[in-house]
């Protein structure tokens, strides 16, 4: 097996901005080429509020990357987030006109593209379409269709939509960082590839991401995507009810929460105290550590709480035998995992994105990189189903029958007009 094609995944969240450079190697696992990374401005709740301030921090982190990576980087797989973000079930149904004839995947793409033909309510847009099961000629539950015979063939669908002018923000920033997009990805489905495993997905299991910005939750059932939400609470939440509750500056609230700061007050002494520097000469401020956790565990309560509330919402509450996954900055808080079991009463464990990488990619190991290995990821996933798609094209050799080869404009097809549009004016 080849190295294949170097791909770049971008991830414009709220505290931070990372650009991970990447390719398959021989033996399939994931080579990480090099990393960069700057502090986030412009972007709040994992929505850009500030253009030019989010493409200072882009080019930086670009800069970066490309410095250690050795990569001149022109096209970048980019992810989406926000409380924006809807997701819903649909089902599609396509008759065909010949039972003899092989049920193929220009089948499958002909059901999702009526799908992209949903009318949504006034600014939203369908961003991603995704197959849960498929039903031929009334007989349900399969998984993949290719190759069977059926007049009816029936989808459930999983369609997640989001607000237009968000993503055309995020596509803004990236056009004037001079890159362009490869493609727009919702970030828990990024994270879900990067620290999920196949047996978790079809046993049942929840994926949380927590972010600075925002909560990103995917749940899994039978290794197909059930349930999607965001939750608008992260890190940031927390940092200023700690700059709140300690009076301090926000940068020694985020030191204090990432050094001494755990989700579970009982599990700190009563006697230990941190000294915080005073400003401008000032006494030193000292703060009790059990107080600082009982600050924090607050406000995790909250998060965590809102997360079981999408959990009973999706009806999957008793069939998750996996539990929940955690991930993202918010995962290396201390005692984390422990809080929600506490709280849901399901198995927890903090999600590394390292079983898909190669060895000598240690700098992307921690949860607070999931998201931005899960979009290398899904760039990689993209080119191979292009490059497979190519391939049945050229035997085809233009003579597909049964329905058109041209696809409905989705809605990053949408998006990249809209800016071409914009550029031919100007």
């Amino acid at each position: 097996m080849e190295p294949s094609e170097i791909v770049v995944g971008l991830d414009i969240g709220t505290t931070k901005i990372v650009v991970i450079v990447g390719r398959r190697n021989e033996f399939g696992k994931i080579e990480i080429l090099g990393m960069g990374k700057s502090e986030s401005f412009g972007v709040a709740r994992g929505v850009v509020q500030n253009i030019d301030q989010t493409v200072q921090s882009i080019q930086t982190a670009v800069a970066e990357a490309e410095a250690k990576s050795g990569v001149d980087i022109k096209v970048v797989n980019v992810g989406i987030a926000g409380q924006h973000i809807r997701s819903m079930q649909h089902r599609g149904i396509k008759t065909r006109s010949s039972i003899e004839q092989e049920i193929s995947q220009n089948d499958i793409d002909s059901l999702i593209d009526d799908m992209f033909k949903l009318m949504m309510a006034p600014g939203e847009e369908i961003i991603h379409v995704l197959p849960q099961e498929y039903i031929i000629d009334n007989e349900s539950g399969i998984k993949n269709p290719i190759g069977m015979s059926g007049i009816r063939l029936e989808a459930n669908f999983h369609i997640i939509t989001g607000q237009i002018a968000a993503a055309r923000n995020i596509y803004k920033c990236v056009q004037k960082s001079g890159l362009e997009v490869s493609e727009l990805t919702l970030e828990p489905l990024a994270s879900a590839d990067a620290v999920l495993s196949n047996e978790e997905k079809e046993a049942g299991v929840v994926l949380v991401d927590i972010g600075g910005g925002t909560t990103d939750v995917a749940i899994f059932q039978d290794g197909i995507i059930r349930h999607t939400a965001v939750i608008p609470f992260g890190g940031n939440v927390i940092t200023e009810d700690v700059k709140e509750g300690c009076t301090i500056i926000k940068s020694q609230a985020e030191l204090l929460k990432i050094k001494f700061g755990s989700a579970l007050a009982s599990e700190n002494q009563e006697n230990e105290i941190v000294s915080i520097p005073g400003l401008r000469g000032r006494a030193h401020k000292e703060i009790s550590v059990r107080n600082l956790s009982a600050i924090i565990q607050a406000r995790m309560e909250e998060i965590v709480e809102h997360v079981y509330y999408e959990i009973k919402h999706s009806g999957y509450e008793k069939k998750l035998i996996a539990g929940i996954v955690v991930t993202g900055g918010g995962a290396q808080l201390k005692h984390v995992s422990q809080l929600i079991e506490y709280i849901t009463g399901m198995d927890t464990r903090v999600g590394y994105p390292n079983e898909h990488l190669a060895k000598g990619s240690e700098d992307v190991t921690s949860p607070l990189f999931a998201t931005s290995v899960g979009l290398v990821m899904k760039g990689l996933q993209s080119l191979d189903k292009h490059n497979k798609k190519m391939v049945s094209t050229a035997l085809d050799n233009g003579q597909i029958k049964g329905h058109s080869k041209e696809r409905t404009t989705s809605f990053f097809d949408k998006l990249k007009g809209f800016f071409d549009e914009d550029a031919a004016q100007k």
